[in-house]
């Protein structure tokens, strides 16, 4: 599938994958200068692209899991939703869930981008649902968690 983007940092290269099975492209941090994310703190990173996706789908901006797992840094609102008519740069909402300060710097991997097919519902309004097994039960209802 092709999909339009504009660079909007010349000196850093378009997302790409990773590797051959890759289902996101990684995301580079387009800060000016070293952002310092202390523990608890948060900041929407600028990742220097704008994109032009069809209608139907959707960008979802994911964690990288290395930085969950050795930083404590992670996608605030994961996944965050680009959607097909946003025309504006593409940013990450972080957060430092970790111990110590952590350090952004530009070309930096930040998160990844997954693009991602939806369908629009149109509701209708009923006042009885279907029954299942399950029913209203929920928040543990299926595992631990009762």
């Amino acid at each position: 599938m092709r999909i339009a983007v504009k660079r909007l940092t010349p000196d850093l290269p378009l997302p790409a994958y990773a590797s051959a099975g890759s289902a996101g492209l990684d995301l580079l941090a387009a800060v000016d200068r070293e952002v310092a994310l202390p523990p608890g703190g948060i900041a929407a990173i600028p990742t220097g692209i704008a994109l032009a996706l069809p209608e139907g789908y959707e960008a979802q901006v994911r964690p990288r899991s290395g930085l969950a797992l050795h930083h404590g840094v992670t996608v605030l609102n994961a996944p965050g939703t680009v959607d097909s008519d946003y025309r504006g740069e593409v940013s990450a909402i972080l957060i430092n869930h970790g111990k110590a300060e952590f350090s952004i710097t530009r070309g930096m991997k930040i998160a990844q981008l997954v693009i991602a097919a939806h369908v629009r519902a149109e509701w209708q309004e009923t006042s009885r649902l279907d029954e299942t097994t399950r029913g209203a039960d929920g928040f543990g209802s299926t595992g631990i968690g009762r």
